[in-house]
């Protein structure tokens, strides 16, 4: 589900783990959506460092960091999350699952607290960190004589863009931006763009081929994965 707009379809872990425990949804998506939001944060700090040291794309992820912080700063609030929650319950369709939203925001406030967030951010930065290092041996593999700093930044930063863009794994907004990067540090664009081909297939379309296989291993073990329309507010 790596491919799916803004990873979303991630939400799809809820569903497995749903079918295996009967944990309401509700309770377990908050995971996904705290893994996003440290993803988010880990990249912002990565490639702001390389945005200030270069001068490149500062106010774009300033502005992507503001307005994540700003989400984080609302689910720790109790009292202006509450308030938001009663004004969607309003909704006459919102309002069936009054009870799911509550459950999902007290799973986001307990994974968004202090303590945890900085240990998931620091984690991500680990995980984007060696995609970063991937990225950096990739290019140097094809003689381009960058920092191991701007490379970071680059990869960080288009894969930010690409997230954004809201399209399927950021597909072309992505390839694109780290193209146009390389080839803005004067190098040829077929080496621009076989290293990025290079480090997204061993990235993205690598964490697909995972999955892939995972979903056989899962079916195998558990049985065949089946969808079921259910309504009722506790899901």
């Amino acid at each position: 589900m790596s491919i799916t707009p803004g990873k979303f379809g991630e939400l799809f872990k809820s569903y497995l783990v749903k079918q295996i425990n009967n944990e309401p949804i509700s309770k377990t998506a908050p995971i996904v959506f705290a893994e996003r939001i440290t993803d988010f944060l880990s990249l912002v700090i990565i490639s702001l460092i390389g945005a200030y040291i270069f001068d490149y794309g500062r106010e774009i992820t300033v502005i992507i960091g503001i307005v994540v912080i700003l989400g984080i700063i609302i689910i720790s609030n109790r009292s202006v999350a509450s308030l938001i929650i009663k004004v969607f319950s309003r909704n006459k369709f919102l309002g069936k699952h009054t009870k799911s939203i509550q459950t999902a925001y007290e799973s986001s406030y307990k994974l968004l607290a202090v303590v945890p967030l900085v240990k998931m951010t620091s984690l991500s930065i680990i995980s984007w960190g060696f995609e970063c290092v991937g990225y950096y041996l990739i290019l140097k593999s094809f003689s381009v004589e960058v920092s191991f700093v701007w490379a970071s930044f680059a990869y960080a930063f288009a894969t930010i863009v690409g997230a954004v863009s809201m399209l399927p794994g950021g597909l072309g907004v992505t390839e694109g931006s780290l193209s146009y990067l390389v080839i803005s540090q004067g190098y040829a664009k077929e080496i621009a763009f076989a290293s990025t081909f290079i480090v997204r297939v061993v990235t993205l379309w690598f964490a697909v081929f995972i999955g892939v296989i995972s979903v056989i291993i899962y079916q195998n073990k558990f049985g065949r994965i089946e969808f079921e329309l259910n309504t009722s507010s506790d899901q």
